[in-house]
Parts: C-alpha cells; sequence; structure tokens
C-alpha cells in the first residue's frame, strides 16, 4: 500500500512550512493569495485528504448561501439578489453577498470556506480552476448561474432557453414587416451571447431566408450598442424598416439612441427586440419589445438546488433550464 500523504509532504512540496500549509487548507490566517494558491496546489497534486476535523467547512456548517457575483451594481444583479434572497429565506438560510474582484488579491473562495457556507451560487463569472478547488476542497457544493462557457468543469448549471428566445425574436421580426435585418452582439462572446447569435439566425433563415442581415459587435453595453448601430440607422434607405436584435436590454436602448441621434422612429423605421426584460425596459419610449429570462426564478432555483444539497439530496448532473417569453410591446 502507498503511504499516506501527510500535511508534511504538502508543506515541502509547496515549499512552506507545516504552520503555513495547515493555515491554508483550512482557509484560517491571513496569507497572501499566491502562498495559499500553491499550497492548494500542492495539495491536489499530491492527492492530500484531510480530516474534516482538522478545518475547511465544519460539520454542521453555518446556515449561510454564498452569493458571488462581479458587480452588484446593475439591474441585472438586482433581479439576482431577489430570486436568491427569497428563495434563501423559505429555506431557512441566510444570504451572503459576495463580491469578485478581478485582482490578484481577492481572496473571496478562503472567506467562503473560512464562514462555512453550506452552498455558493456562482452567477455570470468564470471561476479559475484553483478557485473552484479551494470552494470544492472543502466540500462545500456549487451551483453556477448563467455561466459564461460551455464547460462547467461537471458543476451543476442554471441557465435559460437562450437559442430558442433569440429564435422567438427572429420569427417575431418577420412577422413585423421587418425588411432588412441586424442582431448586436455581444463581446465577448459568452455561452449564452453565441446561443442567441444562432437561435436568431436560425429562425430569420426560416422565417425570412432571403432577407439582408448584418451582425455588429457592442461590448455588452449600452454606449458601446449605441456606437455599433449608429452605420446601421444612417444608411437606412426610404421605405425599409430595419429589424434590430440586441442581445441584451442595455444594448437595446442603445439602439434607442442611435435611432434618436439618426432622426430614426421606433417602430416605423426600426423595429427593436432586446432580451432580458430588465425593470427598466417598459419605461423606454416606446416600451421595449423583449425576451424575458426568468432571472429571478434561475436565481431561486440554484438556492433551492444548494439547499437541497445541504440537506443530502445530490446536485442534478444536467443543467436546470428554465424557459425564456418574448414580451411584445410598443418597439414592434
Amino acid at each position: 500500500m502507498p503511504a499516506r500523504v501527510t500535511l508534511d509532504d504538502v508543506a515541502a512540496e509547496a515549499g512552506v512550512s507545516v504552520g503555513t500549509a495547515s493555515r491554508a487548507l483550512s482557509g484560517r490566517g491571513d496569507l497572501a493569495p499566491a502562498t495559499r494558491r500553491r499550497v492548494l496546489a500542492a495539495a491536489r497534486v499530491l492527492g492530500y485528504t484531510r480530516d474534516p476535523a482538522a478545518g475547511g467547512r465544519p460539520a454542521g456548517a453555518a446556515r449561510l448561501l454564498d452569493l458571488v457575483l462581479g458587480s452588484y451594481h446593475n439591474a441585472y444583479s438586482d433581479e439576482v439578489t431577489a430570486g436568491a434572497r427569497s428563495a434563501a429565506a423559505a429555506a431557512g438560510y441566510d444570504l451572503v453577498l459576495t463580491e469578485e474582484r478581478d485582482t490578484p488579491d481577492d481572496d473571496w473562495p478562503m472567506r467562503i470556506r473560512r464562514r462555512g457556507s453550506a452552498g455558493v451560487v456562482l452567477g455570470l463569472i468564470s471561476p479559475t480552476a484553483s478557485q473552484l478547488a479551494a470552494i470544492t476542497d472543502a466540500e462545500i457544493p456549487v451551483v453556477l448561474m448563467d455561466p459564461q462557457a460551455e464547460t462547467s468543469r461537471g458543476l451543476t448549471s442554471v441557465r435559460t432557453t437562450d437559442r430558442d428566445g433569440a429564435f422567438a425574436a427572429a420569427t417575431h421580426l418577420a412577422e413585423r414587416g421587418a425588411t432588412r435585418f441586424a442582431i448586436v452582439l455581444g463581446s465577448p462572446p459568452y455561452r449564452y451571447g453565441r446561443a442567441r447569435n444562432a437561435g436568431f439566425r436560425e429562425g430569420l433563415r426560416l422565417a425570412a431566408p432571403d432577407a439582408d442581415l448584418v451582425a455588429v459587435q457592442a461590448d455588452w453595453g449600452g454606449a458601446a450598442a449605441r456606437e455599433a448601430a449608429l452605420p446601421l440607422l444612417h444608411g437606412l434607405h426610404a421605405g425599409e424598416r430595419l429589424g434590430v436584435f440586441a442581445c441584451t436590454d442595455e444594448m437595446a436602448a442603445g439602439v434607442y439612441a442611435a435611432a434618436a441621434a439618426t432622426g430614426r422612429r421606433i417602430p416605423d423605421d426600426v423595429l427593436v427586440v432586446g432580451f432580458d426584460d430588465l425593470r427598466g425596459a417598459r419605461w423606454l419610449t416606446p416600451p421595449l419589445t423583449t425576451v424575458r429570462q426568468p432571472i429571478r426564478e434561475m436565481a431561486a432555483a440554484a438556492v433551492t438546488a444548494l439547499a437541497q444539497a445541504a440537506a443530502g439530496a445530490p446536485l442534478p448532473p444536467s443543467p436546470i433550464v428554465l424557459p425564456t417569453q418574448l414580451i411584445e410591446r410598443g418597439s414592434t
């Protein structure tokens, strides 16, 4: 039988003291993030398994669930937080809001370990292998909400029918009399953006197979979408109706701004469909037709799955998928 890997072995592999290795693996102490990552990597390479009594997520963990987002200062995160908070309260848990900072010293996985969270929802972020390991090595379950990449390292995810929603948008624009079409894509091209692009193109091939389609890119924001849409609207000829599908409501608002800047009228000259159905969509002038993704329900589903996992149920091996719905308003 091979000898059992010890804490001494991990410390030697990482080039640190045994005490430093112990603090890194238990999530205790103030260590440099690079040191902690080196220790965790050494433990994985050697196959070190830690006695639960020695630290990490404690048995009988606190009734806390963590929601990790890259930002809490937008309408999307408001919806996510509302859905997650309600589901956590219904399951008898408190919700901790953790903001991921894209800096080398951001040690959010170890903070989650130290407080003994019963589970973690990662929303719209792509954690590194070492960040995930810091959480999963402590046997804390993780659910990805709307992951940016298709590969999820075997983790449970919650998502919506991005492709079907965009397919419906293309069909709707064709039925409403658009003669030309454009799609405003997000850059970088995340998983859900690629699915929306594919769904819109598929829908348009069936609804208007000979139609002219132009694709432009913006950085998932309204200002960039305005700049990307300006040449499209400047080039619109008399009698043409341009049908625009924007991959988010914020980008659709940028198309509205471009229409105002070029003297184009919505929906007479330009028909616009967004994606999300965030709060502000109905307050645009005219109100925005959009593809509703059930953001609150998605967040609630992620939290519910974690609460069930904490009670001993396995996390679903396949993605949890909630359907989209086209909401027709004045922009079409």
